[in-house]
């Protein structure tokens, strides 16, 4: 039994550390670590194994990453988030970050299509 027990902590530890990687991917820099995130799809919960495990390991992994970390299933989608309060400076940059975006697409829809 011992040996299943250390195959089933090793699984989890490699699980960890792809859901660390794939999560620290998803940081922007200018935010300094904060507003992180991580969205799995069915099809890769399917790849990574039990919802619990995956979800167990997404803590961990945040852990690590010094977050916060909370996990909601919606639609068949992970949705892994720290939910770490903010600092303010790096919440007005994201707020200007965001207010540009909606801007851009904004001017992009006034734009008239070619067909």
């Amino acid at each position: 039994m011992p040996v299943k027990d250390e195959l089933a902590r090793r699984r989890y530890e490699k699980l960890a550390d792809r859901l660390e990687s794939l999560m620290r991917t998803a940081l922007r820099p200018e935010y300094q670590g904060y507003y992180g995130h991580l969205i799995l799809s069915g099809d890769d919960l399917t790849d990574m194994g039990e919802l619990k495990d995956v979800r167990r390991a997404a803590r961990e992994a945040g852990r690590r990453l010094g977050w916060k970390t909370t996990t909601r299933l919606i639609g068949g989608r992970l949705f892994v988030l720290d939910e770490r309060e903010v600092p303010e400076e790096i919440e007005r940059l994201a707020g200007d970050a965001a207010a540009a975006a909606i801007d851009q697409a904004r001017e992009e829809g006034r734009r008239p299509r070619l067909t």
